[in-house]
């Protein structure tokens, strides 16, 4: 047996598509069809496209918030309301490998077993996660110019327990978008927890 860190779902890259993810399978740990269920994100955030936007046109966020300090805040939401969802800071992913029914993430620093992962990083050219070569295409909505690239991916499922979100699941680069990529991998994963139950999280007023 390995003794590395061993998941249920591990959630890659903490931008808009990787938080929101993460918020919504957190927001649902302390379900019984979840209760015993280990969730985590790989937090690297310096990649992400949110460092340089300036958000004007989206629902719920005041015009002229940073994207840098809506991925501070997110980190922060995440910690504050949901720490059962653990965070992993200050590792790069470099690879991922199939072992057996589970799979094999490789960082910088250490190595990670999950039995879904979400990957949830950039669509930025090129792909430095190696051991998914097989389903990298070139993005369908974004410019050719841009040599954009995406994982093959049918709603968001590459294969079987491997999740793709946001733009690199080919959706185009716009924070909504992202944010709702990301929910949307949650709750297939929640129904999935959930014996096929299709499964949402709401809270509501008392």
């Amino acid at each position: 047996m390995h003794n590395s860190p061993e998941f249920d779902v591990l959630i890659i890259g903490g931008g808009a598509a990787g938080l929101s993810c993460a918020l919504v399978i957190g927001s649902a740990l302390e379900k019984p069809f979840a209760k015993d269920k280990k969730a985590g994100i790989i937090l690297h955030q310096k990649a992400s496209h949110l460092n340089s936007a300036l958000l004007n046109n989206v629902f719920g966020i005041p015009p002229g918030t940073k994207g840098s300090d809506l991925l501070k805040e997110g980190a922060n939401h995440l910690k504050n309301l949901y720490h059962e969802m653990e965070q992993i800071p200050g590792e790069k992913v470099k690879e991922i490998r199939e072992v057996e029914d589970r799979f094999k993430v490789i960082t910088n620093r250490n190595e990670y077993f999950s039995k879904s992962i979400v990957v949830a990083i950039g669509y930025t050219s090129p792909f430095r996660i190696s051991g998914l070569e097989d389903y990298l295409i070139p993005h369908k909505k974004a410019k050719i110019s841009k040599n954009r690239l995406q994982l093959k991916n049918e709603d968001h499922l590459v294969k079987p327990g491997l999740y793709v979100a946001g733009t690199l699941a080919g959706w185009r680069s716009q924070y909504s978008i992202a944010t709702g990529s990301g929910a949307a991998v949650a709750t297939d994963i929640l129904t999935e927890w959930n014996d096929g139950a299709h499964t949402k999280v709401h809270d509501k007023l008392s």
